[in-house]
């Protein structure tokens, strides 16, 4: 009930900063407030290392005075007449964007869906201590690990509060329960590490700490005696913990901020195929509990699900506002906010599973690179250019055959994406979730 109360007060003082900012001679005005509050316990060779909390609100304000607008923040609540005609003397100076503007208060959201972002349970230190413990515990119990990277439990609580001149008023709460830990196999110069994490808005759908530890040291062990291979061409399997990173590189090509400054791969790709038929990524910001859910944009506007990929098909960009302005478009109501202004993005993007398993499309390979860990980020957002490393195991006669490291995996995205295959095993584990794939034709710099 508390914190119901404390969003109460939060959108109290964001009415009062658009208040202040209209009586300031602001023409238009937005104000956000986001709650943070967080706990975190470090753990390592069974002992506590640190603990960490944190609490505070912070307060943005966006004004508008003809063409001109200006922000300003404060992480502790300013006096509104100060802060909104500090903000309205930025505005007055700043240069015209024909593009920024509140949403159409015809377009606002009216009605907010209960998502169910909010576990009431509430963990203390000692809690959090117990589960980066068993972790761990169950880590360093798995037989090859020799050493522990440590392990980390923690909780969060934020909150966003949007209110508008124009009339919007809404907020929401959303609860956020982390574990992680990492295991050290081998000794000497011959040790591996991997890890294990994962986090959920409530507790209960997070997997259990002795199955996140077993895993991490199992993943470790595993990596011991990696061998190089020589350079090739070869197709490469990318692990569903990886091949999150090809949506990510999707999402940020088709980013509407992107699109309108000219400086993606994608941006004459609208409406063109891009994979294969039958291949579907979308965008739920409406997903029960999902990571990325949002009862309303940054803007106020109501989001819904769209099909980013339909069918194969590239049919839309992520839009704010204003993006949408400068392309000729209309917002799809992914603007993102903190207490800054609303730039566009995703919110649980999802690259949908395929008809084949896992282990079918692996042995459909026959000799390749089966990738677990991407290194580094040298993707190159103007031209789709990739290279990036790698690690993994090499996959002979159609199985796993022996880890193999210190390897460069190198194509072009647009190539990559039309020859890229999904398989079955999709799982929601991350705000941005994806089967394991298969590409065929890559080039593999090793030795």
């Amino acid at each position: 009930m508390s914190d119901v109360l404390d969003q109460s007060a939060l959108e109290a003082r964001a009415m009062a900063l658009v208040d202040a900012a209209r009586r300031a001679g602001a023409d238009a005005a937005d104000a956000v407030a986001v709650r943070g509050q967080s706990l975190s316990v470090d753990v390592r060779l069974g002992k506590v290392e640190e603990a960490e909390r944190a609490e505070g609100d912070d307060f943005g304000l966006r004004v508008f005075v003809g063409r001109r607008n200006a922000t300003v923040s404060a992480n502790a609540f300013t006096d509104p007449a100060e802060l909104a005609a500090r903000a309205v003397a930025m505005a007055r100076v700043a240069p015209e964007d024909p593009y920024a503007d509140l949403a159409d208060p015809a377009e606002l959201a009216t009605a907010f869906p209960d998502l169910d972002l909010l576990d009431p349970s509430t963990p203390g230190s000692a809690d959090l201590a117990a589960r980066a413990l068993a972790a761990e515990d169950a880590a360093r119990a798995v037989a090859g690990v020799s050493n522990s990277g440590g392990a980390r439990a923690s909780w969060s609580l934020g909150g966003l509060v949007l209110v508008t001149s124009t009339g919007f008023r809404g907020s929401y709460l959303a609860s956020r329960h982390s574990l992680s830990v990492t295991a050290i196999a081998g000794e000497g110069t011959a040790m591996q590490r991997d890890y294990e994490g994962g986090s959920k808005a409530w507790y209960g759908d997070l997997d259990p700490a002795e199955t996140m530890g077993r895993k991490a040291g199992e993943r470790a062990v595993r990596r011991l005696a990696p061998r190089k291979v020589p350079t090739q061409t070869a197709a490469i399997v990318w692990e569903p913990r990886s091949a999150v990173s090809l949506v990510a590189h999707l999402s940020s090509a088709i980013n509407g901020a992107s699109i309108a400054r000219k400086t993606s791969f994608l941006k004459d790709k609208l409406g063109q195929r891009l994979f294969a038929a039958g291949v579907r990524i979308s965008d739920n910001p409406l997903r029960p509990r999902g990571l990325g859910s949002r009862p309303f944009d940054g803007e106020g506007l109501s989001p819904q699900p769209l099909d980013i990929i339909d069918d194969g098909v590239l049919t839309t960009w992520f839009l704010d506002c204003a993006t949408a302005r400068e392309l000729g478009l209309k917002s799809n109501a992914r603007a993102s906010r903190g207490v800054g202004s609303p730039s566009p993005g995703a919110t649980n993007l999802t690259l949908h599973a395929g008809t084949v398993a896992a282990a079918d499309l692996i042995a459909s390979v026959g000799t390749g690179l089966y990738v677990t860990d991407m290194i580094g980020s040298g993707v190159n957002g103007v031209t789709g250019d990739y290279s990036r490393g790698a690690s993994g195991f090499w996959i002979e006669n159609g199985e796993l055959a022996y880890p193999v490291s210190e390897i460069t995996v190198a194509g072009n995205l647009v190539d990559m994406f039309s020859r890229l295959t999904p398989a079955d095993d999709l799982e929601y584990r991350y705000g941005t979730n994806a089967p394991t794939v298969a590409i065929d034709g890559l080039t593999i710099a090793g030795r």
